[in-house]
């Protein structure tokens, strides 16, 4: 019988620099398959459907969300995220591992269903900071940094429920840490 791959989550609030780490993470490293998400919102102009995100109406969300095909779903601002269940089945029926990114509740909930599934969470150096990082951004209006902020607190609130902690106070060092951790969660299992 087949090994089963590895499920990673990886999880952090708004402004944290998951994004930034994650692609390098998956630029380094070919053995990790990386679960694309879909969503209701609109691509941002560097995105591309299939590869950041597939870009759905909410109309096909629902009828996805309702036949059972996501393993977790969340509305987050106003918009709907989920992960293909199907997916992530095969990827580690596969023997592969995979990289998924997602929400802090979007990650308790896969966990929830895959109790082996490893929960990684990206903290910023201080709640100070990522106020600071969200804000230099410039891409929210005032309202919706508002709602980011209150959401990080919510966030960072769970984190204690992650199996790993890694602090993006340096990208270098945090990119290091996490392709170190990967490797052992990935060499472990």
């Amino acid at each position: 019988m087949n090994k089963k791959g590895a499920i990673l989550i990886v999880a952090a609030p708004s402004g944290t620099g998951k994004t930034t780490l994650l692609k390098r993470i998956l630029k380094d490293n070919s053995d990790l398959v990386y679960s694309v998400s879909s969503t209701t919102r609109k691509p941002r102009p560097d995105e591309i459907n299939g590869v950041d995100y597939f870009f759905i109406s909410e109309e096909e969300f629902v009828q996805k969300k309702d036949k059972g095909f996501f393993v977790e779903w969340e509305k987050v601002y106003d918009y709907y995220y989920g992960t293909d269940k199907n997916f992530v089945e095969e990827t580690i029926n596969n023997g592969k591992s995979i990289l998924i990114e997602v929400d802090v509740n979007g990650a308790l909930a896969i966990k929830s269903s895959y109790p082996e599934a490893n929960l990684i969470f990206i903290l910023p150096p201080s709640f100070e900071e990522l106020v600071n990082r969200l804000k230099n951004r410039k891409t929210e209006t005032e309202e919706d940094l508002r709602k980011r902020i209150e959401r990080a607190r919510m966030e960072l609130d769970l984190q204690t429920k992650f199996d790993f902690h890694i602090v993006n106070d340096n990208v270098e060092d945090a990119i290091l840490h996490l392709t170190n951790l990967i490797n052992k969660i990935i060499n472990k299992e």
